[in-house]
């Protein structure tokens, strides 16, 4: 499976990074929403992970972006990864676009579960 992480802090990428390829998935990185749209546009993922406050643009903004593309792509699974614990943060990134949503700091057996129910919510296969 191939994963994109789009998130600006480099220890927490790095910590996913781990867990994802453990698995033996492949974890790509973009350290800002920009960078991260600008990867979506030139390669394949099966999955994005997004985390919400960013420098520049939002991870709100971003999903909104993709969300807006009129191709395949728009129909990406994405899980937003945060530590912002606001009331109604789930319903409110859900309602944004996201599919799902995981808190920081985040549990192997969470992040896994997760991209399990969401994969077989949107009929992708599963290669974790």
């Amino acid at each position: 499976m191939k994963i994109l992480f789009v998130e600006d802090d480099a220890v927490n990428r790095l910590v996913l990074k781990a867990m994802v390829e453990q698995a033996g998935s492949t974890l790509y990185e973009a350290e800002n929403a920009l960078i991260g749209l600008e990867m979506i546009e030139h390669n394949s993922y099966d999955l994005i992970l997004m985390d919400l406050r960013m420098p520049g643009m939002d991870g709100m903004t971003a999903i909104r972006k993709i969300r807006e593309r009129g191709d395949e792509k728009a129909k990406l699974p994405i899980i937003v990864v945060t530590a912002d614990a606001a009331p109604n943060i789930r319903e409110n990134c859900i309602a944004g676009g996201a599919d799902d949503l995981i808190m920081k700091p985040v549990a192997v057996a969470t992040l896994f579960d997760t991209i399990a129910k969401t994969m077989l919510t949107k009929g992708a296969a599963i290669a974790l």
